[in-house]
């Protein structure tokens, strides 16, 4: 009997963990594999800027990994799909946006300025990071605005009246 209990003992941790990872499919997405690369290059860089002496940048890293494991989350169990009153895409879009720029200045920083091997670690992996970061925005961006193209092609609005009150000057 003992040994019929052991596995159903670890059924239910096992399901919880599954519940928490992310899907084969989702992760294996080109989105997926893209939160998945900003959060593991993050992470990385977060460690290297720990270690080297220019730790002060140490705040950006830690930042990104933070926003792209929440959202490594929130993709990948649908709580983007069930929390609709929250803009998804642009907000997606604007962190990686702003965390490439930021990426970008601070490896600059990291690599021209300090002279100890993990800031030059650290830099490196941040151009990595800014990669990943552009290649997310970029490919968001493209979605965005096809879905604006397909929305201004196949919504057909019947003509607007002309108001009473307008402001034009040809009255």
């Amino acid at each position: 009997m003992g040994d019929m209990e052991a596995p159903d003992a670890r059924q239910p941790s096992s399901s919880v963990l599954q519940s928490v990872l992310p899907s084969r499919e989702w992760a294996s997405s080109r989105k997926g594999m893209l939160v998945i690369a900003q959060v593991v290059v993050s992470f990385i860089d977060f460690v290297c800027f720990a270690a080297s002496t220019a730790a002060a940048f140490v705040t950006v890293p830690l930042l990104e990994f933070l926003a792209a494991l929440f959202l490594l989350f929130a993709y990948s169990t649908g709580f983007n799909q069930r929390f609709t009153g929250f803009l998804w895409p642009l907000t997606d879009f604007m962190r990686c946006v702003t965390a490439a720029i930021i990426y970008f200045i601070i490896s600059i920083i990291a690599v021209s300025k300090y002279v100890d091997a993990s800031s030059k670690a650290a830099g490196v992996f941040g151009f990595i990071a800014t990669i990943a970061f552009a290649l997310d925005f970029y490919l968001i961006f493209n979605e965005l605005a096809s879905f604006l193209k397909q929305g201004g092609e196949t919504r057909e609005e019947a003509p607007r009246p002309p108001d009473e009150f307008s402001d034009s000057d040809s009255d």
